[in-house]
């Protein structure tokens, strides 16, 4: 870790795992990590700008997403998390975490509920497996993780960039920059 005038930065990203929710791929040039809380107003804002992200960089991107509930200061996020997992246990991450970003000001139990009925999802299953914590053992081993790796807060990122040649990296983080910045 180093000191950075805006907090501690580190220099690599934590490396992926099988276990990472991933969308892009992981030998894209640019690879973006983040630590989230689905609860946390500030991981929300960040969500809408990983998508067009997402969309502007196409196939350079690859954006990598790991829990980080803080039910102390979000009591829902936990179970969020959970649902979460629950949904990739049925092939729904993404909608799942989408939803759930999109919709932060309403995870309840019955939201979270409606939510899965919506991905069509099984719902006996899911609420088993809530009921159960049947995934919080994952979600635990990304805040390990992130412990690990300095997080304390979210969101948190990690930005891994593969580039030949500086005069290609001045490039791509000028494209980046350029295409990241909101529109006015």
């Amino acid at each position: 870790m180093s000191t950075h005038p805006y907090g501690e930065t580190s220099q690599v990203i934590p490396p992926l795992s099988d276990r990472d929710h991933v969308r892009g791929l992981p030998s894209a040039r640019f690879v973006l990590m983040k630590y989230g809380d689905y609860q946390c107003p500030q991981s929300g804002r960040s969500h809408q700008l990983i998508k067009t992200m997402q969309q502007r960089l196409g196939d350079q991107f690859c954006f990598v997403f790991r829990h980080f509930p803080q039910p102390h200061r979000h009591p829902q996020s936990y179970r969020a998390a959970e649902s979460a997992e629950a949904s990739a246990n049925q092939g729904k991450f993404w909608e799942m975490h989408d939803l759930l970003f999109e919709n932060q000001q309403a995870l309840d139990d019955s939201d979270i509920v409606t939510y899965a009925a919506q991905l069509h999802l099984d719902i006996p299953q899911f609420l088993r497996e809530l009921s159960e914590h049947v995934h919080a053992e994952r979600v635990e081993a990304d805040i390990e993780s992130g412990q690990q790796n300095g997080v304390a807060e979210t969101p948190t990122f990690f930005v891994g960039i593969r580039c030949g040649d500086v005069e290609r990296l001045e490039q791509l983080l000028l494209q980046v920059m350029t295409q990241s910045q909101p529109k006015s």
